[in-house]
């Protein structure tokens, strides 16, 4: 069977994911635990979870890619309680975990937000909302207006598992110009920003409804999973063409 470096995987998925470009992201983006150094299969995934370790395991992959990580912040200050058992996981088999965040929510090529664009056809597009001071989504136009129920539906076959979508406003509206920003993308600020007819991000909250109601924007919500397993997919395609090993896709779907 093929293998390939690790350090060699972990310098690739830097230089593609332009990581010394988010040195202000909250997550610690890049290699979060060192594995053995060779690695013959990697699983990609949305979340660290002690579920995806042993699936990894039971795989015996020797390299994890996730969205969410496990360290963020300042960095772990204390190996204990659940985190240990993960760490447990990991070490106990060699595998190695690498995380990417903003860099995956915003990469132009290989990004959620530019695979959702792919997805429903935006043509024009720019860059769209704010969030620790760098553009992260995409806005455009699609090439005829489409109520929302339509995007809905594209989507939806385009995207694994199931998922129960969520709409602000009217779903059958037809909309022309689409903004896009992944996982929690809908804040306030975002509705005093250039407008868009329709905001499709993974999830809303409480407080964004008259913010989007009063700006005459319709929300799709997705599903903050559902959301963000474009880019993690796009990073897979792109490890294994590169690197030639056994690459596979973990779906543990959290249903928000």
């Amino acid at each position: 069977m093929k293998t390939a470096s690790r350090n060699d995987i972990v310098r690739f998925l830097d230089q593609i994911l332009e990581l010394d470009q988010w040195t202000d992201d909250p997550s610690n983006n890049g290699l979060q635990f060192e594995g053995d150094a060779e690695v013959e299969k990697a699983v990609f995934a949305v979340d660290a979870s002690a579920e995806l370790f042993c699936k990894a395991a039971d795989l015996d992959a020797g390299f994890i890619f996730v969205h969410h990580g496990i360290s963020w912040g300042s960095g772990i200050r204390r190996i204990d309680g659940l985190l240990a058992e993960r760490i447990k996981l990991l070490a106990a088999n060699g595998i190695s975990l690498y995380a990417a965040h903003l860099p995956l929510d915003a990469n132009p090529r290989f990004g959620h937000n530019a695979r959702l664009s792919d997805m429903v056809g935006l043509t024009g597009r720019s860059t769209f909302g704010s969030y620790h001071g760098r553009q992260i989504g995409f806005r455009g136009i699609l090439p005829e207006s489409k109520t929302v129920s339509e995007l809905a539906q594209i989507l939806d076959k385009a995207l694994p598992s199931s998922g129960q979508f969520g709409f602000v406003g009217d779903p059958e509206q037809k909309v022309k110009s689409v903004g896009i920003i992944s996982g929690g993308g809908a804040w306030p600020d975002l509705f005093e920003e250039d407008h868009v007819d329709c905001l499709i991000s993974g999830e809303a909250t409480h407080e964004v409804f008259h913010h989007a109601k009063e700006s005459g924007t319709t929300i799709l919500t997705l599903g903050h999973y559902r959301s963000e397993t474009p880019g993690v997919f796009a990073v897979m395609d792109l490890v294994k063409s590169k690197f030639g090993i056994e690459t596979a896709f973990i779906d543990i779907p959290t249903n928000m």
